[in-house]
């Protein structure tokens, strides 16, 4: 399956669905900086959202925040190192 991308003020995350079809980010942009997603740390779901703890190429740490009915994603926590 194909890469997408999504775009939030911002942000554009460029996802992958595996074998199971559960999308994960790859990588996000922020301005003119593009981050890999190294690792992806943790991940859960409310009913509205999906998020994902992941360490980026850059070292730091961020939680992105999936909304799946409108679409968007949001860069919700950020630490660095």
């Amino acid at each position: 399956m194909a890469p997408e991308s999504e775009h939030d003020r911002g942000l554009e995350v460029t996802c992958y669905a595996g074998y199971r079809g559960e999308e994960e980010p790859r990588e996000f942009r922020l301005g003119d900086r593009t981050v890999q997603v190294v690792e992806v740390l943790d991940r859960w779901l409310d009913p509205a959202h999906r998020y994902f703890k992941c360490r980026g190429s850059d070292g730091d740490t961020y939680i992105l925040r999936h909304d799946v009915r409108r679409h968007r994603w949001e860069l919700t926590m950020y630490t660095k190192g």
